[in-house]
């Protein structure tokens, strides 16, 4: 059964559904790739016993009659959601070998509707970075091409997936975590809009900002697993959206008013963003990108140019309210409670210094220190308070450009994959990167990337749709569209390279 791992989760929850393989096997044969792959550093943590035993039980629910679609599919988690019985990190050192008495929201509603968990995934430290180069436990590599970064923060969980080790992951997107490695990856990854995705059981780093969701190869797969992930949370997360469960995968083939079989997206307006398409998108991104937005148009989409005025200042924004919110997050981890404590110290004072000294990196230490500088007092009002009143301004550009459009396209990021390193002096350029992501993040918009080709190197290329407060089916029923007409989502990397 070696065409196992090349299963996606639609196609693995068939065969399943029609006995053609255990999830045991499924399980045994996903656990022995992860570690014959263990160079990429996707897995922090693999547990052969708990995956094994949760398979056996979901093969026991199967034959008692028990159908869910998700039943004895493996997954993995980003290592950021806490996991009773499991280790959770956060990718830092501040949190080596820590389990949490209890399981994050979005990790136990999966579990109950079947999943397998196979471990946990690496990730950039405190879901901080854009290349998972960030990690206190060595970085990722991209399995397209092992001398480049998977993207970030969700390196771990898209390079998984676009290896084969897992036909899903979850990830978290809080500037763009989920969708600029899905691109960099070529996986379709979804950031839902935020609050319809618990943070309970999330660690935390900028909480108006961090949102779970799914990674996988097909928007038929993050579907199903959205239906899974997504739903109120009231008692146990303040920011839930009281918005009742639903089946994501039910408006996928769902025919639009006025659309014919050859023109499934008759109907449907794409804006275009000037800004989106400006000098900084690289040639090859651009063509992949244009390429796909003429599939769209094929389709029966219609085109329309829009503009978003304010993307340039959604990296200066973001970057003064995000690392405020972790300045005020991360200051939990003192080496009182839990996590990390210096083995040496004369007082309480020298005790805080030297646990957050070494337990934090130097991505982390960076964010912290901007964070306290533009909170503290005489810099709150010149920064953060105009940082707040400027990301209001930017969800009323979308508002206003969802005025003419229904869906929002274009580049997830101006280039592909970089190579590791190239950018590890720099801060500023890998946050750069994330220009076209950002904005929707403040906004709180749903968007993701879709596979759209390939660029220089041969590196995956993303096409990022976004849409409007809770339009998750017309976005993923657009990719879905897309990806009946297109294999970019079926492509995988070479064995050779892994």
């Amino acid at each position: 059964m070696s065409e196992i791992h090349e299963w996606r989760v639609a196609e693995l929850s068939r065969q399943l559904q029609a006995k053609a393989v255990s999830s045991v096997e499924v399980t045994q044969h996903l656990l022995a790739r992860a570690e014959a792959h263990q160079r990429l550093g996707s897995f922090l943590h693999l547990d052969p016993d708990r995956a094994l035993a949760q398979a056996k039980l979901a093969d026991a629910q199967r034959r008692d009659g028990h159908a869910a679609p998700l039943l004895g599919v493996p997954m993995a988690h980003k290592d950021v959601f806490v996991t009773e019985g499991m280790p959770t990190t956060a990718g830092s050192k501040m949190l080596a070998g820590y389990q949490s008495p209890f399981t994050a929201t979005v990790v136990r509603r999966l579990m109950e509707a079947g999943t397998v968990s196979l471990g946990k995934l690496n990730c950039d430290e405190f879901a901080m970075g854009s290349a998972n180069e960030n990690s206190a436990y060595g970085p990722v590599k991209n399995p397209w091409d092992v001398t480049r970064v998977p993207g970030g923060s969700s390196g771990g969980s898209a390079a998984a997936v676009a290896a084969r080790l897992v036909p899903a992951a979850t990830g978290t997107d809080t500037g763009g975590s989920i969708r600029q490695p899905a691109a960099f990856c070529g996986i379709t990854g979804i950031k839902p809009t935020y609050g319809l995705c618990s943070r309970y059981g999330m660690v935390a780093f900028a909480s108006s900002l961090d949102q779970a969701g799914p990674m996988a190869r097909s928007a038929e797969d993050c579907a199903l697993l959205l239906s899974a992930m997504a739903g109120p949370d009231l008692d146990r997360d303040a920011t839930s959206l009281d918005v009742p469960a639903r089946d994501f995968t039910q408006t996928l083939n769902q025919p639009r008013a006025g659309a014919t079989p050859d023109k499934p997206l008759s109907g449907l307006r794409v804006g275009l963003p000037k800004e989106f398409f400006g000098a900084g998108v690289s040639t090859d991104v651009n063509e992949a990108v244009q390429a796909a937005l003429a599939q769209l148009t094929a389709l029966g989409a219609t085109l329309v140019d829009i503009s978003l005025p304010r993307t340039e200042l959604s990296i200066p924004v973001y970057y003064i309210i995000a690392p405020a919110e972790a300045s005020s997050n991360l200051s939990r981890f003192d080496g009182v409670r839990y996590g990390h404590r210096a083995a040496a110290y004369d007082d309480l004072i020298d005790m805080y210094q030297k646990t957050r000294s070494e337990g934090f990196g130097d991505e982390v230490k960076r964010r912290i220190l901007i964070g306290t500088y533009v909170l503290s007092h005489g810099y709150y009002d010149a920064y953060y308070l105009q940082a707040q009143k400027i990301r209001r301004l930017i969800a009323n550009d979308f508002q206003a450009a969802f005025q003419q459009c229904d869906v929002i396209a274009g580049p997830v990021a101006p280039t592909v994959a970089w190579h590791l390193g190239e950018k590890a002096n720099d801060p500023v350029a890998s946050y750069l990167a994330d220009i076209f992501t950002l904005s929707i993040s403040l906004a709180g918009l749903p968007g993701m990337s879709v596979p759209a080709g390939f660029g220089e190197g041969g590196m995956p290329v993303g096409l990022q749709l976004v849409g409007n407060y809770l339009k998750e089916p017309e976005l993923l029923q657009t990719a879905h569209q897309f990806q009946q007409v297109t294999s970019w989502h079926t492509a995988s990397p070479k064995e050779s390279v892994l």
